[in-house]
């Protein structure tokens, strides 16, 4: 077997000379994936896709583990299925590099972006950016590497989960809680589509539903009632108070150009209240959601939002809250093993070093960073489309990315 030494062009040579012929077959798998509808919320068909990934996995000579959490007997009746999560691993010994991907979507903007097309190198759909062209590239690059008869001293793990999208509590923060996430690790990838960068740092995130209650009556009798609407522009008034400090500060870490350094206070990413325009509202409902940078404290910003609510109760305003997601920032040095090796592999399938900045949104990358561990994100995909109604995929990168996880992957589990 070739002695597998860091820079040796004739690895990437051979990863590409196995991947290239495969294009149409890891389209057809991600065809397969996307028109799976793992919309999240509410958590559906979530059985179906592990299913198809399981099978593809073992298809590939990977070793499989499944891991089940069942629904809690008080959401029997809703539509969100048991959370799934699938650990595949190639390789043996202690040491594991964790490649790391989600299959749950958010919701589509119609039933046919469940309806994977491809037009030439393109592929179209619902999570066909945001993940699911990444999970294809991390299997293709264990089977390259399994194919190509390339020797690991280590282990590479793989490990899918549900509800990233809302957050990771079925998923990947449950995996954490098992001792099941980040075992014996040197390090962790994760396929989000991240446009070209390595992201190696991420906000935080706590996100509220706060509900006003107030009292029904009739239009002509409203003196009766009391107005939930009225009664929650007061909570928002000094919610905007808050918004109008917070937002000043600013971050220190790399980001785009057209991403704004400053803290996130938004307000009313979903609202409602109120039965019909001539009845007084007993009840409205807005959310919070709050993005935190790296140099804030994720417990302290909450305790801000909890208090200044429970101010609002003892002034008279009838409220309650819940907490939808909550999650850490986490930051890692670009210069750790793990992310010169990246740097290398990126450079060496195309041609150019990679930047590394901050997402500007929440990654599962904080988990395994909770552990000291190096995490970086890097994937195929555009994050402008992800998420949006002409979501799409280029198949060149999709190809390229598991070329990519191969070359880190051998210079991190070398001998």
């Amino acid at each position: 077997m070739r002695s597998l030494i860091r820079g040796d062009s004739n690895i990437a040579e051979r990863l590409l000379g196995w991947l290239e012929p495969r294009e149409n077959e890891m389209a057809a798998l991600l065809s397969e994936l996307v028109s799976v509808p793992t919309e999240n919320p509410p958590g559906r068909n979530y059985q179906a896709c592990a299913a198809l990934l399981e099978r593809s996995l073992l298809e590939a000579s990977l070793t499989c583990e499944r891991h089940q959490l069942p629904i809690p007997p008080d959401t029997l009746g809703s539509s969100s299925e048991s959370a799934i999560s699938l650990i595949a691993s190639f390789g043996s010994g202690k040491r594991t590099l964790y490649f790391h991907g989600h299959y749950d979507v958010v919701p589509a903007q119609s039933p046919a972006q469940f309806q994977a097309v491809r037009k030439e190198n393109f592929l179209f759909g619902r999570g066909s950016c945001d993940m699911k062209g990444g999970i294809v590239s991390m299997l293709y690059a264990m089977r390259a590497l399994r194919e190509c008869g390339i020797e690991l001293h280590g282990r590479i793990a793989l490990i899918l989960v549900p509800d990233e999208e809302t957050g990771g509590a079925r998923g990947s923060e449950w995996l954490a809680g098992q001792g099941l996430l980040g075992r014996d690790g040197i390090g962790m990838l994760l396929a989000e589509p991240t446009s070209g960068l390595v992201w190696n740092t991420n906000r935080g995130a706590i996100t509220l539903r706060i509900k006003v209650l107030g009292k029904s009556a009739h239009v002509g009798l409203q003196h009766r009632g009391e107005n939930a609407f009225e009664q929650m522009a007061r909570v928002v008034e000094r919610l905007q108070e808050l918004k109008r400090e917070v937002e000043q500060r600013q971050t220190g870490y790399a980001i785009g150009p057209e991403q704004t350094r400053n803290s996130i206070l938004m307000l009313g990413g979903e609202s409602s209240g109120g039965t019909n325009f001539n009845v007084v509202p007993a009840e409205c409902w807005f959310t919070v959601d709050r993005r935190i940078n790296p140099e804030e404290n994720l417990d302290a910003e909450k305790d801000r939002l909890i208090k200044l609510l429970e101010q609002c109760r003892r002034d008279g305003i009838r409220l309650d809250w819940e907490v939808l997601q909550e999650g850490q920032s986490a930051a890692c040095s670009a210069e750790e093993q793990l992310g010169r090796a990246l740097t290398q592999s990126v450079t060496a399938i195309t041609g150019q070093a990679p930047q590394f900045e901050m997402c500007p949104g929440l990654l599962e990358i904080r988990f395994y960073a909770a552990m000291g561990m190096p995490a970086y994100a890097y994937g195929p995909g555009l994050l402008s489309v992800a998420h949006g109604p002409n979501e799409y995929v280029d198949l060149r990168k999709v190809r390229d990315c598991a070329a990519i996880y191969a070359l880190t992957a051998i210079d991190m589990l070398k001998a």
